[in-house]
Protein backbone atom coordinates (compact mmCIF):
# COMPACT_ATOMS: atom_id res chain seq x y z
CA UNK A 1 0.00 0.00 0.00
CA UNK A 2 1.53 3.10 -1.07
CA UNK A 3 -0.37 7.03 -0.44
CA UNK A 4 0.40 9.61 -3.18
CA UNK A 5 3.15 10.77 -1.04
CA UNK A 6 4.94 7.76 -1.49
CA UNK A 7 4.59 7.14 -5.36
CA UNK A 8 5.48 11.29 -5.88
CA UNK A 9 8.75 10.67 -4.23
CA UNK A 10 9.48 7.48 -5.55
CA UNK A 11 8.33 8.61 -9.11
CA UNK A 12 7.76 12.19 -9.65
CA UNK A 13 9.98 14.10 -8.15
CA UNK A 14 12.09 15.14 -11.36
CA UNK A 15 9.16 16.43 -13.05
CA UNK A 16 9.30 19.43 -10.66
CA UNK A 17 13.12 19.57 -10.44
CA UNK A 18 13.61 23.60 -10.05
CA UNK A 19 10.12 24.54 -9.41
CA UNK A 20 9.60 26.31 -6.29
CA UNK A 21 6.54 24.30 -4.55
CA UNK A 22 3.88 24.92 -1.52
CA UNK A 23 2.77 22.38 0.22
CA UNK A 24 -1.04 22.59 1.88
CA UNK A 25 -0.76 19.72 4.60
CA UNK A 26 -1.53 19.30 8.37
CA UNK A 27 -0.56 16.24 10.49
CA UNK A 28 -2.09 13.69 8.55
CA UNK A 29 0.54 14.55 6.09
CA UNK A 30 2.72 11.71 6.22
CA UNK A 31 4.26 8.53 4.60
CA UNK A 32 3.77 4.98 5.40
CA UNK A 33 6.41 5.79 8.49
CA UNK A 34 4.84 8.53 9.89
CA UNK A 35 7.30 11.28 8.62
CA UNK A 36 5.63 14.25 7.76
CA UNK A 37 5.39 15.24 4.62
CA UNK A 38 6.55 18.44 5.51
CA UNK A 39 10.10 16.98 6.69
CA UNK A 40 10.23 14.97 3.87
CA UNK A 41 9.94 17.99 0.99
CA UNK A 42 12.11 20.06 2.75
CA UNK A 43 14.92 17.77 3.15
CA UNK A 44 14.45 16.34 -0.07
CA UNK A 45 17.29 17.99 -2.32
CA UNK A 46 15.78 18.04 -5.26
CA UNK A 47 12.35 19.86 -3.97
CA UNK A 48 12.49 23.48 -3.01
CA UNK A 49 9.83 23.84 -0.30
CA UNK A 50 9.49 27.49 -0.17
CA UNK A 51 5.96 28.01 1.78
CA UNK A 52 2.72 25.82 3.97
CA UNK A 53 -0.65 26.46 3.99
CA UNK A 54 -2.88 25.39 6.50
CA UNK A 55 -6.69 24.22 6.81
CA UNK A 56 -9.05 24.22 9.41
CA UNK A 57 -7.56 23.01 12.33
CA UNK A 58 -4.44 24.68 11.31
CA UNK A 59 -1.12 23.15 10.18
CA UNK A 60 -0.25 21.15 13.25
CA UNK A 61 -4.39 20.26 13.60
CA UNK A 62 -4.47 22.14 17.26
CA UNK A 63 -7.47 24.53 16.73
CA UNK A 64 -10.87 23.90 17.44
CA UNK A 65 -13.46 23.58 14.75
CA UNK A 66 -14.43 26.79 13.33
CA UNK A 67 -11.81 28.72 15.31
CA UNK A 68 -10.03 31.02 13.04
CA UNK A 69 -6.41 30.11 12.85
CA UNK A 70 -3.88 32.88 11.53
CA UNK A 71 -1.13 32.95 9.21
CA UNK A 72 2.69 32.33 11.26
CA UNK A 73 6.34 30.84 10.45
CA UNK A 74 6.61 27.70 11.06
CA UNK A 75 9.03 26.88 13.68
CA UNK A 76 10.80 23.64 12.37
CA UNK A 77 11.60 24.94 8.98
CA UNK A 78 11.31 28.92 9.08
CA UNK A 79 8.84 28.88 6.28
CA UNK A 80 5.84 30.73 5.96
CA UNK A 81 2.50 29.42 6.95
CA UNK A 82 -0.49 30.96 5.54
CA UNK A 83 -3.57 29.75 6.76
CA UNK A 84 -6.55 28.96 5.02
CA UNK A 85 -9.25 29.23 7.32
CA UNK A 86 -8.32 32.62 8.49
CA UNK A 87 -8.91 36.36 7.22
CA UNK A 88 -9.40 34.34 3.45
CA UNK A 89 -10.52 30.32 2.43
CA UNK A 90 -8.98 31.32 -0.50
CA UNK A 91 -5.09 31.89 -1.35
CA UNK A 92 -4.28 35.11 -2.35
CA UNK A 93 -1.78 36.96 -5.10
CA UNK A 94 0.56 37.51 -1.98
CA UNK A 95 0.14 33.86 -0.60
CA UNK A 96 1.03 32.21 -3.84
CA UNK A 97 3.61 34.80 -5.19
CA UNK A 98 6.44 32.56 -3.43
CA UNK A 99 5.53 29.07 -5.64
CA UNK A 100 5.25 28.14 -8.90
CA UNK A 101 3.65 24.48 -7.63
CA UNK A 102 1.22 23.65 -5.31
CA UNK A 103 1.02 20.16 -3.71
CA UNK A 104 -2.13 19.00 -1.31
CA UNK A 105 -1.41 16.18 0.57
CA UNK A 106 -4.57 15.87 2.99
CA UNK A 107 -6.81 13.50 4.41
CA UNK A 108 -10.40 13.48 4.05
CA UNK A 109 -12.92 11.35 5.74
CA UNK A 110 -15.54 10.77 3.20
CA UNK A 111 -18.43 13.22 3.74
CA UNK A 112 -19.56 16.39 2.44
CA UNK A 113 -19.34 18.07 4.94
CA UNK A 114 -15.44 17.71 5.41
CA UNK A 115 -14.00 21.31 4.75
CA UNK A 116 -10.41 20.35 3.63
CA UNK A 117 -12.12 19.07 0.33
CA UNK A 118 -13.25 23.10 -0.18
CA UNK A 119 -9.94 24.22 1.21
CA UNK A 120 -8.85 22.29 -2.31
CA UNK A 121 -11.46 23.59 -4.40
CA UNK A 122 -10.45 27.18 -3.65
CA UNK A 123 -6.61 26.31 -3.82
CA UNK A 124 -7.58 25.09 -6.76
CA UNK A 125 -9.45 28.05 -8.50
CA UNK A 126 -6.70 30.63 -6.90
CA UNK A 127 -3.82 28.29 -9.02
CA UNK A 128 -6.24 28.64 -12.26
CA UNK A 129 -6.10 32.04 -11.85
CA UNK A 130 -2.56 32.86 -11.61
CA UNK A 131 -1.34 29.99 -13.48
CA UNK A 132 0.21 28.03 -10.80
CA UNK A 133 0.43 24.24 -11.23
CA UNK A 134 -1.54 21.91 -8.69
CA UNK A 135 -0.51 18.41 -7.64
CA UNK A 136 -2.77 16.53 -5.58
CA UNK A 137 -0.86 13.62 -3.30
CA UNK A 138 -4.21 10.76 -3.34
CA UNK A 139 -5.12 9.09 0.17
CA UNK A 140 -7.76 6.70 0.87
CA UNK A 141 -11.34 7.45 1.49
CA UNK A 142 -11.18 6.00 5.08
CA UNK A 143 -14.64 4.66 5.00
CA UNK A 144 -14.05 3.17 1.41
CA UNK A 145 -15.17 4.09 -2.13
CA UNK A 146 -18.10 1.34 -2.26
CA UNK A 147 -20.94 3.24 -0.66
CA UNK A 148 -22.76 6.37 -1.64
CA UNK A 149 -25.09 7.56 0.60
CA UNK A 150 -27.88 10.92 0.63
CA UNK A 151 -29.11 13.76 -1.40
CA UNK A 152 -26.85 16.22 -4.06
CA UNK A 153 -26.72 19.85 -2.36
CA UNK A 154 -28.96 22.29 -3.82
CA UNK A 155 -27.11 25.62 -4.99
CA UNK A 156 -28.75 27.60 -2.89
CA UNK A 157 -27.06 25.66 0.11
CA UNK A 158 -24.10 25.97 -0.93
CA UNK A 159 -21.34 27.52 2.05
CA UNK A 160 -18.20 25.67 3.71
CA UNK A 161 -19.51 22.67 4.49
CA UNK A 162 -21.09 21.85 0.94
CA UNK A 163 -19.75 24.07 -2.19
CA UNK A 164 -20.66 21.30 -4.78
CA UNK A 165 -23.63 18.62 -5.29
CA UNK A 166 -22.17 15.83 -3.48
CA UNK A 167 -24.14 13.54 -1.68
CA UNK A 168 -23.77 13.15 2.17
CA UNK A 169 -21.48 9.89 1.47
CA UNK A 170 -19.25 10.73 -1.86
CA UNK A 171 -17.10 7.22 -1.79
CA UNK A 172 -14.56 9.13 -3.74
CA UNK A 173 -10.75 9.58 -2.94
CA UNK A 174 -9.46 13.31 -2.73
CA UNK A 175 -7.53 13.21 -6.05
CA UNK A 176 -10.85 11.69 -7.72
CA UNK A 177 -12.36 14.35 -6.31
CA UNK A 178 -10.08 16.91 -7.64
CA UNK A 179 -11.23 15.36 -11.45
CA UNK A 180 -14.34 15.93 -10.51
CA UNK A 181 -13.98 19.48 -9.65
CA UNK A 182 -12.14 20.29 -12.44
CA UNK A 183 -14.26 18.40 -15.48
CA UNK A 184 -18.02 18.11 -13.66
CA UNK A 185 -17.66 21.30 -11.89
CA UNK A 186 -15.61 23.82 -13.85
CA UNK A 187 -12.75 24.84 -11.82
CA UNK A 188 -10.08 25.81 -14.56
CA UNK A 189 -6.40 24.45 -13.46
CA UNK A 190 -3.20 22.65 -14.31
CA UNK A 191 -3.98 19.58 -12.46
CA UNK A 192 -1.67 16.52 -11.69
CA UNK A 193 -3.24 13.56 -9.52
CA UNK A 194 -0.45 11.56 -7.94
CA UNK A 195 -2.90 8.43 -7.42
CA UNK A 196 -2.80 5.52 -4.65
CA UNK A 197 -1.13 2.08 -5.28
CA UNK A 198 -2.77 -1.07 -3.42
CA UNK A 199 -5.60 0.52 -2.49
CA UNK A 200 -8.79 -1.19 -3.44
CA UNK A 201 -12.61 0.72 -3.52
CA UNK A 202 -13.98 -2.01 -1.28
CA UNK A 203 -11.13 -1.15 1.67
CA UNK A 204 -11.52 0.86 5.09
CA UNK A 205 -8.78 2.51 6.54
CA UNK A 206 -7.84 -0.14 8.59
CA UNK A 207 -7.76 -2.27 6.18
CA UNK A 208 -4.57 -0.60 4.29
CA UNK A 209 -2.16 -1.71 7.10
CA UNK A 210 -1.74 2.54 7.39
CA UNK A 211 -1.45 4.05 10.26
CA UNK A 212 -4.68 6.20 11.35
CA UNK A 213 -3.77 10.27 12.16
CA UNK A 214 -7.13 12.15 12.85
CA UNK A 215 -7.47 14.55 10.51
CA UNK A 216 -8.95 16.77 12.83
CA UNK A 217 -9.64 16.69 17.24
CA UNK A 218 -13.24 14.77 16.53
CA UNK A 219 -12.61 12.07 13.92
CA UNK A 220 -11.42 9.85 16.62
CA UNK A 221 -11.31 6.70 14.58
CA UNK A 222 -13.09 4.64 12.08
CA UNK A 223 -16.68 3.90 13.28
CA UNK A 224 -16.71 7.61 13.90
CA UNK A 225 -15.91 8.41 10.05
CA UNK A 226 -18.48 5.54 9.15
CA UNK A 227 -21.34 7.41 10.78
CA UNK A 228 -20.16 11.00 10.64
CA UNK A 229 -22.18 11.34 7.10
CA UNK A 230 -24.94 10.89 9.28
CA UNK A 231 -24.45 11.79 12.16
CA UNK A 232 -22.74 15.39 11.21
CA UNK A 233 -26.40 16.52 10.91
CA UNK A 234 -26.73 16.37 14.74
CA UNK A 235 -24.89 19.53 14.55
CA UNK A 236 -27.68 21.61 13.37
CA UNK A 237 -30.09 20.31 15.87
CA UNK A 238 -29.97 21.62 19.84
CA UNK A 239 -28.64 17.85 20.56
CA UNK A 240 -25.27 17.86 21.61
CA UNK A 241 -23.16 15.22 18.47
CA UNK A 242 -21.02 14.19 21.85
CA UNK A 243 -17.99 17.15 21.34
CA UNK A 244 -16.29 17.71 24.26
CA UNK A 245 -16.34 13.78 25.31
CA UNK A 246 -14.16 11.17 23.60
CA UNK A 247 -16.53 10.02 21.37
CA UNK A 248 -18.18 12.85 19.34
CA UNK A 249 -20.13 11.57 16.71
CA UNK A 250 -20.91 8.29 18.19
CA UNK A 251 -22.46 9.94 21.16
CA UNK A 252 -25.87 12.15 20.96
CA UNK A 253 -27.91 13.37 23.76
CA UNK A 254 -29.28 16.08 25.62
CA UNK A 255 -30.72 17.32 29.19
CA UNK A 256 -34.09 16.85 28.46
CA UNK A 257 -33.88 12.72 27.18
CA UNK A 258 -33.91 9.75 28.69
CA UNK A 259 -30.94 7.86 27.51
CA UNK A 260 -33.29 4.24 28.11
CA UNK A 261 -36.32 5.27 26.07
CA UNK A 262 -34.55 6.49 23.35
CA UNK A 263 -31.73 3.28 23.30
CA UNK A 264 -35.28 1.43 23.32
CA UNK A 265 -37.26 2.99 20.35
CA UNK A 266 -34.31 3.77 18.13
CA UNK A 267 -33.08 0.31 18.28
CA UNK A 268 -36.99 -1.12 17.79
CA UNK A 269 -36.31 0.56 14.33
CA UNK A 270 -33.83 -2.13 13.36
CA UNK A 271 -31.81 0.19 11.74
CA UNK A 272 -29.03 -1.94 9.80
CA UNK A 273 -25.31 -2.31 10.94
CA UNK A 274 -26.18 -0.42 14.27
CA UNK A 275 -27.09 -0.47 18.02
CA UNK A 276 -27.49 1.85 20.43
CA UNK A 277 -26.64 2.12 24.06
CA UNK A 278 -28.13 4.36 26.89
CA UNK A 279 -25.48 6.63 28.28
CA UNK A 280 -25.00 9.54 30.06
CA UNK A 281 -22.38 12.43 29.71
CA UNK A 282 -21.15 15.86 30.10
CA UNK A 283 -19.64 18.27 27.24
CA UNK A 284 -16.41 19.80 28.18
CA UNK A 285 -17.23 22.37 25.48
CA UNK A 286 -19.61 23.71 22.84
CA UNK A 287 -23.31 22.38 23.55
CA UNK A 288 -24.69 21.82 26.52
CA UNK A 289 -21.34 22.51 28.41
CA UNK A 290 -20.85 21.51 32.20
CA UNK A 291 -24.47 19.99 31.44
CA UNK A 292 -25.35 16.28 32.35
CA UNK A 293 -26.75 14.66 29.42
CA UNK A 294 -28.39 11.57 28.65
CA UNK A 295 -28.61 10.16 25.37
CA UNK A 296 -27.29 7.08 23.34
CA UNK A 297 -23.89 5.95 21.86
CA UNK A 298 -24.20 4.29 18.68
CA UNK A 299 -22.06 0.98 17.96
CA UNK A 300 -21.03 0.06 14.84
CA UNK A 301 -21.75 -3.89 14.53
CA UNK A 302 -21.77 -4.50 11.04
CA UNK A 303 -20.23 -1.67 8.95
CA UNK A 304 -20.38 -2.63 5.26
CA UNK A 305 -24.07 -2.62 6.06
CA UNK A 306 -24.34 0.74 7.94
CA UNK A 307 -26.61 3.04 6.25
CA UNK A 308 -24.87 6.26 7.86
CA UNK A 309 -27.39 8.94 6.71
CA UNK A 310 -30.62 6.74 7.24
CA UNK A 311 -29.07 5.97 11.03
CA UNK A 312 -28.63 9.57 11.43
CA UNK A 313 -32.34 10.66 10.18
CA UNK A 314 -33.88 7.72 12.41
CA UNK A 315 -32.23 8.66 15.55
CA UNK A 316 -33.40 12.62 15.11
CA UNK A 317 -36.77 11.18 13.92
CA UNK A 318 -36.98 9.11 17.07
CA UNK A 319 -36.17 12.31 19.15
CA UNK A 320 -38.14 14.24 17.19
CA UNK A 321 -41.38 11.65 18.29
CA UNK A 322 -40.51 11.74 21.48
CA UNK A 323 -39.80 15.07 22.83
CA UNK A 324 -41.50 17.53 20.53
CA UNK A 325 -41.50 20.54 22.97
CA UNK A 326 -38.06 20.03 23.60
CA UNK A 327 -36.38 18.99 20.32
CA UNK A 328 -35.51 22.13 17.74
CA UNK A 329 -33.16 23.01 15.02
CA UNK A 330 -30.61 25.82 15.98
CA UNK A 331 -31.95 29.38 15.64
CA UNK A 332 -31.05 31.14 11.94
CA UNK A 333 -27.93 32.45 11.13
CA UNK A 334 -27.30 36.35 10.58
CA UNK A 335 -27.61 35.52 7.04
CA UNK A 336 -31.22 34.10 7.94
CA UNK A 337 -30.26 30.67 7.05
CA UNK A 338 -30.15 27.25 9.50
CA UNK A 339 -27.00 25.40 9.74
CA UNK A 340 -28.92 22.70 9.41
CA UNK A 341 -30.04 22.99 5.73
CA UNK A 342 -26.56 23.99 4.92
CA UNK A 343 -25.69 20.79 6.23
CA UNK A 344 -28.27 18.68 4.85
CA UNK A 345 -28.02 20.37 1.69
CA UNK A 346 -31.81 21.05 1.20
CA UNK A 347 -34.38 22.68 3.41
CA UNK A 348 -36.77 19.71 2.73
CA UNK A 349 -35.18 17.08 5.21
CA UNK A 350 -36.20 19.14 8.28
CA UNK A 351 -40.20 18.75 7.65
CA UNK A 352 -39.38 15.17 7.12
CA UNK A 353 -37.69 14.68 10.25
CA UNK A 354 -41.12 16.34 12.64
CA UNK A 355 -43.35 14.85 10.30
CA UNK A 356 -41.97 11.50 10.68
CA UNK A 357 -41.10 10.49 7.14
CA UNK A 358 -37.36 10.54 6.83
CA UNK A 359 -37.91 7.27 4.87
CA UNK A 360 -39.74 9.29 1.75
CA UNK A 361 -36.60 11.85 2.11
CA UNK A 362 -34.12 8.41 1.22
CA UNK A 363 -36.37 6.64 -1.24
CA UNK A 364 -35.89 10.28 -2.95
CA UNK A 365 -32.12 10.51 -2.31
CA UNK A 366 -31.87 7.09 -3.81
CA UNK A 367 -32.04 8.59 -7.40
CA UNK A 368 -29.77 11.10 -6.72
CA UNK A 369 -27.61 8.71 -5.48
CA UNK A 370 -27.62 7.17 -8.78
CA UNK A 371 -27.25 10.63 -10.96
CA UNK A 372 -23.78 11.25 -9.09
CA UNK A 373 -22.77 7.53 -9.64
CA UNK A 374 -22.68 8.32 -13.47
CA UNK A 375 -22.01 11.89 -13.07
CA UNK A 376 -18.49 10.64 -10.90
CA UNK A 377 -17.73 7.39 -12.50
CA UNK A 378 -15.14 8.98 -15.49
CA UNK A 379 -13.38 10.73 -12.91
CA UNK A 380 -12.66 7.27 -10.37
CA UNK A 381 -9.21 5.76 -10.58
CA UNK A 382 -9.90 2.34 -8.57
CA UNK A 383 -11.41 -0.54 -8.74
Amino acid sequence: MKVGLDVFLEQRVEQFKGKRIGLVTNMTGVNSALVPTIDLLYAHPDIQLTALYGPEHGIRGDAKEGEEVASSTDPYTGLPVYSLYGATKKPTLEMLDPVDVVVFDLQDIGARYYTFIYTMAHVMEACGEQGKAFVVLDRPNPIGGVQVEGNLLGSEFQSFVGMFPLPNRHGMTIGELALLFKYAFGIACELTVVPLEGWRRDMYYDETGLFWVPPSPNTTGIDMSVLYPGTCLVEGTNLSEGRGTTRPFEYVGAPYVDGYELAKRFNARGVPGVIARPISFVPTYQKHCGVRCEGVQLHVTERRTVQALQTGLKLLETVAELYPQDFAFQPLSEDGRYFFDLLAGTDRLRAHILGGSTEVFLEKCAEEVADFKECALPYTLYR
